[in-house]
């Protein structure tokens, strides 16, 4: 079971579906326009870079002539230029047959136009009017590309040929307009709506990064100015197609290793915006991303002193709510989910101390709204574990138990509660016996004649009431499966039971037997609470018992938790 350090630690992950980009403003300046979707989902990590054209196969600019070189016959439609093998749909019309020998044939069309145009733009540098055309046919050979997304049976093909290696070898081309258009159907073909199987995906993906995607990338991330729109959406789609590649939690450790991404993502998320554009709040998306996907991406973002980058960012907003339902408001949520996942880390709590992360925390819960709830997650995530000696100790000192006790005896969110929670028992765990701190911590629980005892077993009814249901039906398909089953469904009935309250439970029986092993009077306050209700220690004990038997002893941090379940247990 999760111990009392992780609960409620872990940030939650992104959503499902993706953003569509927002319409440009003037599409009479993208190359080759395709007509955008206006729609954008503002709720939280809710994406989809795909750009739908609104008229079938419709592309700006004149028909071009066909080439004098070309000697495959080019489809009716104008995209595939002479695909696989063609069958007739019930009334009678031709349809294209994607399979091996379309991949292989387009594969061969496909390298072709890439060599014609590079050869022409070599031998006339300075008459682009000799290029153009070629260019204008390569451009509809890369846009053809998109229907293998619909077809992921042939990635294996595709990558197999030298196709994938072709495409994102585009991203240096000389003509921007190319490279974002590459980039946009790398990240069609990525996304994770793509009905692809592991395998499929993989080979793809593999054949990319073999050819120098990441690198690529950020090149272009590097060249692309946003003033212009035609580069605002290639930045968009580069940072979808790195959203696509964090999927896999090697690839995305590889884009924290390289020497361009965090720190171009730090750099675009403090540019000055009014309002925030999609980008800025894409960018800090990707950053959430990449710290929850390795710790080893939170290292290197902490040693680039990204705790104190972004808790300047979030001190605009210590009163002042983002617009609600905006880009600015999913920006500020994403920032606060990435200072979560940095203060997990040891190294990431020290920096959160000394960069006054405690005192920016306090006025949020003091004086802020929106930010409330996400700075008492975040203390809830500094308390915890390893290393969080040193913010429990700055908070008490900062005068944080006299708000955090406030909140506690007033009606909260259910979230909020949980996180209180948490901090109280990091804070019991973690504060040093005999200290200062410690005896102030111990004399809030005190004061009022124990009104805060009394406001721990009234929450812990309403959650024994939120529970008992829920365990009870559990017992009821226990009792009907054999034990082979019983162990299959094991983390689902976990998993309910935790929907239902049990970490909540399990931490206010981990404070009130800490309270019971410190303080006589607290000790004897717990024991006639519970015989009013027919009830003993016994109670307390056998959730400590429980949370015990279910710790796996190769986790790290663990003993250290047996040992101090263990001594409570004790005192029970």
């Amino acid at each position: 079971m999760t111990s009392v350090d992780e609960l409620f630690k872990k940030p939650t992950s992104s959503g499902s579906s993706k953003r569509k980009l927002e319409p440009v403003q003037n599409p009479n300046e993208l190359y080759k326009s395709a007509r955008l979707d206006g729609t954008s989902d503002a709720k939280h990590k809710a994406r989809d870079a795909r750009v739908e054209d609104d008229e079938e196969d419709a592309e700006a600019g004149p028909e071009l002539p066909p080439s004098d070189d070309e000697d495959v016959p080019e489809d009716e439609e104008g995209r595939f230029f002479g695909g696989g093998a063609r069958t007739e749909d019930h009334a009678g019309n031709a349809k294209e047959k994607f399979d091996t020998t379309w991949a292989r044939r387009f594969a061969i069309n496909f390298e072709r136009k890439i060599t014609k145009n590079a050869e022409l733009r070599a031998k006339f540098e300075n008459e682009p009017q000799k290029f153009m055309a070629s260019e204008a046919d390569l451009d509809t050979e890369i846009r053809g590309l998109s229907i293998l997304s619909e077809h992921s049976d042939l990635y294996e093909e595709f990558s197999r040929l030298g196709c994938a290696g072709s495409l994102v070898s585009l991203l240096s081309h000389e003509n921007a307009d190319i490279a974002i258009n590459a980039i946009q159907i790398i990240s069609e073909l990525t996304d994770e709506d793509v009905a692809a199987e592991q395998g499929q995906w993989d080979a793809l993906v593999n054949a990319m990064m073999d050819a120098d995607l990441i690198e690529l990338l950020t090149q272009n991330l590097s060249r692309l100015d946003e003033s212009s729109e035609t580069d605002r959406s290639g930045v968009y789609y580069i940072l979808s197609v790195l959203e696509n590649l964090s999927s896999r939690t090697a690839v995305a450790e590889r884009l924290g290793r390289d020497a361009s991404v965090l720190p171009w993502i730090m750099g675009r998320i403090q540019q000055k915006e009014t309002p925030v554009s999609q980008n800025k709040q894409y960018a800090t998306e990707i950053l959430a991303i990449l710290l929850q996907s390795s710790n080893q991406n939170r290292a290197r973002f902490i040693e680039l002193d990204g705790i104190d980058v972004l808790l300047q960012l979030l001190s605009q907003y210590r009163k002042r709510d983002p617009v609600k339902d905006s880009n600015e408001e999913e920006y500020v949520e994403n920032l606060f989910d990435a200072v979560v996942c940095l203060v997990d880390e040891t190294p990431g709590k020290e920096k959160f101390v000394e960069a006054e992360g405690i005192e920016l925390a306090l006025i949020m819960l003091r004086e802020g709204k929106f930010s409330k709830p996400r700075a008492l997650r975040i203390l809830d995530h500094a308390f915890s574990g390893p290393g969080g000696q040193s913010a429990c100790e700055r908070f008490v000192e900062a005068a944080g138990l006299r708000t955090a006790f406030g909140m506690f005896m007033k009606k909260q969110e259910h979230q909020s509660i949980e996180h209180l929670l948490g901090i109280f028992a990091s804070l019991l765990r973690l504060l040093p016996g005999d200290s200062a701190p410690r005896i102030r911590l111990l004399a809030k629980f005190m004061e009022k004649d124990y009104e805060k005892v009394e406001r721990l077993f009234k929450l812990r009814w309403e959650y024994v009431t939120r529970l008992s249901p829920v365990e009870k039906a559990i017992d009821d398909e226990r009792q009907s499966l054999s034990p082979e089953d019983r162990e299959m469904f094991a983390g689902e009935w976990l998993s309910r039971r935790f929907d239902a309250g049990l970490f909540s439970l399990q931490a206010i029986d981990v404070i009130l037997a800490w309270l019971v092993a410190e303080d006589t009077g607290a000790r004897k306050r717990v024991i006639s609470i519970l015989t009013d209700r027919g009830e003993s220690l016994a109670l307390l004990r056998a959730t400590l018992q429980e949370q015990l038997g279910d710790l796996d002893d190769q986790e790290a941090g663990n003993q250290d938790l047996a040992d101090m379940l263990n001594t409570l247990i004790q005192f029970l």
